[in-house]
């Protein structure tokens, strides 16, 4: 007998994974949040301060993205690495060894502007680099960690919380950094911007307090293994979603890069502004790309990653583009918050299609193949749009990263409109 309009009602409901309430979510989850929250802040005020801190000790722009790439370089080296050996060791040790070198390098640059021993910190530390609160190059284990922590239909609103999380400390972050501007007036000497390396100095040993709470993920039981003709024809279909996923992040990590992080400088450049109104102007962006960020999770719940990515990202490109065209602060300055929110808003919900791109033993290599794609391109990123900064093209390179970030958009969707993990709930299961 068919079924009636009423209980077809009271049947679909059944069929949509529920969401999961904070109360609910594993311990390790909230854990790991409160880490990002706790590493968040600092590295937010690194994002509004560091290249002007560089500025004021007299530093040139091309000097100023050497150093930024340098610290790019080392994280995306790192990034090749610990993924597939967290795969096989562990989580917990890489990343309370993370927070360890990320406290001695806040601590370094702290107490000394000694110029070797600060490049060598900030390398280190990479300062600067904005990483959403995220362990840097051990941000592949988070994110496998996470997805060992959560059933597939939960990640993409759980990623998007984790990153709003990262996004709202990143704002704390940068509110605080213009205080300097505020009690001193706008013109800093070096040593006015010194204190702020206390902040990513207490993130990181809060978030090694956190971690130590923390339980060793327990992997779930491996299935049968496959005949070796099925498992090489898995690893096939697998490796190839990869190679087309490090295909486009290379697109998007080097269009970011060229203006990302020195944004806080091209304001310093474009407008002759001061710390006092970048750091509120970044402090807005990044509590807009949190709203943005925890809405993206629940758009996605509904439509599918694929389409909010599209809608999001799309919006972002158009006002990447009309930045550097507005001739005054506060309206460059809203575009940037606007695009913000667009374009970082979709980083949890990419983070989730990655991790359902590989079976679970796996997927330590598929979040290092997801950062490391990003951050190498990204990293050269910085060199090139000093230089461009240098010669004077301040425009430039806005219009050279909305041309990658199209070329990435389109990748994405042409590469992964048909996987398991980009489609909405309800269709997720469907041939």
């Amino acid at each position: 007998m068919a079924a009636t309009p009423a209980l077809r009602a009271r049947l679909v409901p059944t069929l949509m994974p529920m969401p999961m309430p904070w109360s609910a979510w594993p311990r390790n989850v909230r854990l790991l949040m409160a880490m990002r929250a706790a590493r968040s802040v600092g590295q937010g005020a690194m994002v509004a301060a560091f290249a002007l801190y560089l500025h004021a000790l007299g530093w040139g722009a091309t000097t100023i993205g050497a150093v930024l790439t340098a610290a790019l370089l080392l994280s995306a080296s790192l990034t090749l690495l610990v993924g597939p050996l967290s795969d096989r060791g562990g989580r917990r040790a890489f990343l309370i060894g993370y927070d360890l070198l990320q406290a001695l390098a806040a601590l370094v640059a702290l107490l000394t502007s000694t110029p070797w021993l600060l490049v060598a910190a900030a390398v280190v530390g990479a300062f600067g680099r904005g990483a959403n609160g995220s362990a840097g190059a051990f941000a592949p284990i988070e994110q496998a960690w996470l997805a060992i922590e959560l059933p597939v239909h939960q990640r993409a609103r759980v990623f998007s919380a984790n990153s709003a999380v990262g996004f709202a400390g990143m704002g704390v972050g940068a509110l605080l950094a213009a205080l300097p501007a505020w009690w001193l007036g706008p013109a800093l000497d070096a040593a006015d911007y010194r204190w702020l390396f206390a902040l990513p100095l207490a993130g990181a040993l809060c978030s090694f307090g956190l971690l130590l709470r923390t339980r060793e993920p327990v992997l779930p039981a491996a299935p049968i293994a496959p005949h070796p003709a099925a498992e090489h024809r898995l690893r096939q279909g697998e490796n190839r979603l990869l190679a087309r996923l490090v295909l486009a992040n290379a697109l998007n990590g080097l269009g970011i890069g060229l203006t990302g992080p020195l944004i806080a400088y091209w304001f310093a450049l474009r407008f002759q502004s001061g710390l006092g109104d970048i750091g509120p102007g970044l402090a807005l962006g990044f509590a807009v790309a949190a709203a943005s960020a925890w809405l993206a999770g629940r758009v996605a719940d509904r439509h599918g990653i694929m389409r909010t990515v599209i809608w999001m990202r799309g919006a972002g490109l158009v006002m990447l583009v009309a930045m550097p065209l507005v001739p005054w602060f506060w309206g460059a300055m809203a575009l940037y918050v606007a695009r913000g929110g667009s374009n970082r808003g979709t980083s949890g919900v990419r983070q989730a299609l990655a991790a359902g791109l590989t079976r679970a033993e796996r997927r330590g290599l598929a979040s290092s193949v997801q950062n490391l794609s990003m951050q190498l391109p990204r990293a050269i990123g910085p060199l090139l749009g000093g230089a461009l900064f240098h010669a004077g093209y301040l425009a430039l390179p806005f219009y050279l990263g909305a041309a990658l970030q199209l070329g990435y958009l389109l990748l994405f969707v042409v590469f992964f409109r048909d996987t398991e993990a980009a489609r909405a709930p309800g269709r997720q299961g469907a041939g």
